[in-house]
């Protein structure tokens, strides 16, 4: 078999590349730490802005305390062309009503499952992108995107 070659990719279009993969899969792998040791669980976005990413959780998850000790996190994202974005971030609870209606708002899943925003079950993460790295399948090569903050 012969090694696949992979095409060669514009620099000026890695940032539409990377958020192309982050629209094609809706379910994203999360790593936290748990102590030493990594924790990785797929997870559903309730909401994404650029590379600002919006995890709805419940307290009572494990997440959440692994969260609380070290905010440092890393998604995953994979498109049906395994071409990946990994963004490393922090994650910290978000506290604004009027972005917590609007989340509530377009998640009828949230909705239905929890019954009211003021479920105090409900922890809505905010992960502020410290990297993004784009790989295209094959290539072995990871390309730096630029974020919102640094474009």
């Amino acid at each position: 078999m012969t090694k696949p070659t992979p095409e060669p990719i514009d620099p000026a279009r890695v940032r539409e590349l990377a958020l192309a993969v982050i629209a094609a899969d809706r379910f994203p792998h999360l790593a936290t730490i748990d102590g030493h040791q990594p924790r990785l669980r797929p997870v559903s976005p309730v909401k994404t802005d650029g590379f600002t990413i919006y995890v709805a959780n419940l307290r009572m998850y494990h997440k959440t305390a692994e969260i609380a000790a070290n905010p440092r996190v890393e998604l995953c994202y994979l498109d049906d062309g395994h071409n990946q974005v990994r963004l490393s971030g922090v994650a910290e609870i978000v506290t604004e009503r009027p972005l917590l209606e609007e989340i509530w708002a377009a998640n009828p899943l949230m909705r239905q499952y929890l019954g009211s925003l003021d479920n105090p079950a409900l922890i809505v993460y905010r992960i502020r992108p410290t990297q993004v790295r784009y790989m295209q399948e094959w290539s072995l090569e990871y390309y730096e995107v630029p974020t919102a903050s640094s474009v």
